[in-house]
């Protein structure tokens, strides 16, 4: 019996091309390692002795504590709280189930500053809830700012991701378990301890660490709800010393030091990481023993209701905010026009390199790991495009600032730097859209291309187009509002003449302008779900996935 072709390994082909496959990755490598280890190596110069000037300095200690801190009790009330979630919605179904798990899906792709200015309208002063407990008869005071907005606005964001993570493990836990379970009558703590626990319990330290990175690196909510230097971690403190202070030494010792943490934490989330859990039942749900018990109805309605009211009200006041009466005059704004292009342009370049850098390196990992057999080095090379994970942009933007200023006008070549940044920001997510549709292209078609004769541009349009188009859009869509949304690097080079609807937005709340903000956090709502919808409809059809 014949190996099938989706499982044979493709042939070694002695052309031209193949004998090439290391020169799109090796540029790509090189613009990755100039952008990277320049910036590195200009905090390495100028950090000097950074942990005994750390150690030796009550706020600098302070700030370290606190980007501790306010990561792990966000990653602890994240996991905690998604528990309950994801068990009721594995136990229910309810209409509005499936919509409640698509809009969990907006929070992984919606722009931070946006849903901060959600949380603004639900949360402030003068906000929807503070106006409710006022009415009857409560005085909440101000619980938006400092740490307390810090781990709900995280809240916000880490919730829907955790428990959407946690519903998936629940659904592998294979259907025969659950009869057995309920042939046995197991119930209550005895069901959660022999059946839920253990498939549970191995997804934890995975999305933990995910989780507990995502805050420890948490640029714009930190500075948008901080309050103040009590409620400062290692990335704002780095902005704050070059644009506030212009203290290159500290600046660079706290840089340092973000390093240093954020790399245990990435090492941390390598070492916990698992492959994703699949789903080993049918769409029609699995009759657990427990559905009908009063006790899992009234936990499973209250962590519904919990999470209802965390995550809907802000995406509801987005909208609501943004349609006011004086909505018309805001748009009339030509700061706004200007701010739109200015991400326009800068999203589009960034998007496009981050795309054109992923498929660099991946043409050339694939030939190592497919062709070669050399699984590790191809994996070492996707690794390179992940430097911004180990590297935040707020450290990567200090190092840059360090090696460019005796040379050039930063803030004249801010475009650039913040087209650079946000396309190395990017640069994660869209490698992981593209790398299988690339393996896959190999694995089921080479040996068909290979006796055909297709080469060049007759391969790229009869074969890796197909198969790539619904990838590159994705990609291409996800790095397009990923840099539409990104405060960080705008916020470092940003300038009078530099302005982002980001920037513009932040701004706005800043100087408690709410009519003007609530029209632009709408406009980059809107701009972001209409070009998510074009960028589908422009590489998606029939056709696309052969």
């Amino acid at each position: 019996m014949t190996r099938s072709a989706t499982c044979s390994p493709p042939p070694r082909l002695p052309s031209p091309a193949a004998r090439l496959w290391w020169g799109p990755g090796a540029l790509a490598l090189g613009l990755l390692a100039l952008l990277g280890l320049g910036p590195l190596l200009a905090l390495l110069l100028s950090g000097g002795d950074a942990p005994a000037a750390l150690w030796q300095d009550p706020y600098l200690r302070h700030v370290v504590r606190f980007s501790l801190l306010q990561a792990g009790l966000s990653m602890a009330l994240s996991v905690l709280l998604a528990l309950p979630v994801a068990r009721a919605l594995h136990r229910r179904r309810f209409p509005g189930r499936q919509l409640l798990l698509q809009l969990f899906g907006i929070s992984l792709v919606l722009p931070v500053i946006i849903a901060l200015f959600g949380l603004v309208a639900v949360h402030g002063q003068q906000g929807w809830l503070p106006q409710l407990l006022r009415a009857c008869g409560w005085q909440p005071g101000s619980y938006l700012y400092g740490l307390s907005g810090i781990l709900l606005a995280h809240l916000f964001f880490n919730l829907p991701l955790a428990a959407r993570w946690l519903l998936f493990a629940l659904e592998a836990i294979p259907e025969s378990q659950w009869r057995l379970a309920s042939q046995l009558g197991l119930r209550g703590w005895s069901l959660w301890r022999i059946v839920e626990w253990p498939a549970l319990r191995s997804q934890l330290p995975a999305l933990g660490s995910l989780i507990f990175l995502l805050c420890f690196s948490s640029f714009t909510t930190v500075m948008a709800l901080g309050g103040g230097p009590a409620a400062t971690t290692l990335e704002v403190a780095v902005y704050q010393a070059l644009r506030f202070d212009f203290d290159l030494a500290t600046a660079a010792q706290l840089a340092l030091w973000h390093l240093l943490l954020g790399a245990q934490a990435l090492l941390w989330h390598h070492q916990s990481q698992l492959p994703p859990p699949r789903a080993s039942r049918t769409p029609g749900g699995v009759w657990r023993p427990d559905r009908h018990t009063l006790g899992g109805r009234v936990v499973d309605a209250a962590a519904l209701l919990l999470a209802l009211l965390l995550f809907v009200p802000p995406l509801l006041a987005i909208v609501s905010s943004g349609l006011h009466p004086g909505l018309w005059q805001a748009l009339q704004m030509p700061t706004l026009w200007r701010a739109l292009a200015t991400s326009l342009q800068i999203g589009s370049g960034a998007a496009s390199l981050a795309v054109l850098l992923s498929l660099l390196l991946l043409v050339s990992s694939r030939h190592l790991r497919l062709r070669l057999g050399r699984p590790q080095l191809a994996q070492l090379l996707e690794s390179s495009g992940s430097l911004i994970l180990l590297v935040p942009t707020a450290v990567l933007s200090t190092g840059l600032f360090i090696l460019l200023r005796p040379y050039a006008n930063l803030f004249g070549l801010g475009f650039w730097l913040v087209m650079l940044l946000n396309a190395l920001a990017s640069l994660p997510y869209t490698l992981r859209c593209l790398q299988p549709a690339l393996q896959q292209a190999v694995l089921r078609y080479e040996r068909l291309a290979v006796s055909l004769g297709l080469q060049g541009w007759a391969r790229w349009r009869y074969l890796e187009w197909p198969l790539l188009r619904q990838a590159l859009g994705r990609a291409l869509a996800l790095a397009l509002i990923f840099s539409l949304g990104d405060l960080g690097a705008v916020a470092m080079f940003g300038s009078a003449e530099l302005q982002t609807l980001p920037w513009l937005l932040f701004q706005q709340l800043g100087s408690y302008h709410l009519s003007q903000a609530a029209a632009t956090a709408l406009l980059l709502l809107l701009l972001c779900v209409g070009l998510l919808s074009l960028v589908e409809w422009l590489f998606g059809g029939r056709d696309a996935d052969l």
